[in-house]
């Protein structure tokens, strides 16, 4: 099955920019319908819709590319939190609770006494 699909990815072309177009029109669509009327917006083309797709991505979420290493990172603080100590843990608990805004402070305290 890999070496089909490494074969012939050239046809998938045509469906990726189908998908794109198709989620482009369903956008401003539901852009065109909600936003006049709700906030008093103006209506958008379709180029415009894309380009707004693309700022909000590009603001957003950028374009992919970063979970892999989330995903390594994740590893990481896993095997390194099963070879900690339980003062070792609490110590990294400490420093993690006293780097939060003081408005997260409330909530990681809450979760603390509900582990205890």
């Amino acid at each position: 099955m890999k070496t089909v699909f490494k074969r012939r990815w050239y046809l998938f072309i045509p469906l990726i920019i189908l998908a794109f177009v198709a989620f482009g029109f369903f956008t401003m669509y539901l852009w065109n319908w909600l936003m006049p009327v709700v906030f008093h917006l103006p209506e958008l083309t379709f180029w415009q819709t894309i380009g707004l797709m693309v700022l909000s991505r590009l603001i957003l979420g950028g374009f992919g590319g970063h979970h892999k290493h989330a995903r390594r990172s994740h590893r990481y603080m896993q095997k390194k939190w099963e070879t900690m100590t339980p003062e070792e843990r609490e110590q990294f608990r400490d420093h993690m609770h006293s780097c939060h805004p003081a408005w997260a402070k409330r909530w990681c305290k809450d979760d603390r006494e509900k582990e205890v």
